[in-house]
């Protein structure tokens, strides 16, 4: 008999933490508007585009001029697919003595997905 309440304890205590889990991914959903593995994919493609604009840093350091994205990685300076990451693409624009990396994402098959943009200051900015 001992055993049987130490089992249905156990399950209570499962259950509690079940719906503890469930609970904290519905506020997290809710609160941002994304899915966990979108803020995970998010996450990823905010930091390929400070590792892109990085590469472009160093390479302006090296070679005393910022390059395309496909120059980028053919030289060897950056090793990153350019094809993004979960639909998003990454370009790299070259205009005023500088550099802006920004992304693409297709809003129609990644619904609630946003376009980033960082330049030579490092800063990850949200764009249209």
């Amino acid at each position: 008999m001992r055993g049987l309440g130490s089992l249905v304890g156990l399950l209570v205590v499962a259950l509690i933490a079940v719906m503890a889990y469930k609970n904290y991914f519905q506020k997290v959903e809710s609160t941002s508007g994304l899915t966990p593995t979108q803020t995970i994919n998010m996450v990823g493609v905010k930091n390929d585009l400070l590792g892109i604009a990085q590469a472009e840093r160093t390479y302006q350091a090296e070679h005393g001029a910022y390059v395309s994205l496909a120059e980028l990685t053919s030289s060897g300076a950056l090793a990153l697919a350019p094809t993004g990451r979960d639909g998003y693409v990454y370009d790299v624009d070259l205009s005023g003595g500088g550099f802006r990396v920004f992304t693409h994402c297709p809003a129609t098959t990644n619904p609630g997905c946003q376009n980033y943009s960082v330049d030579q200051t490092m800063e990850v900015q949200t764009t249209q």
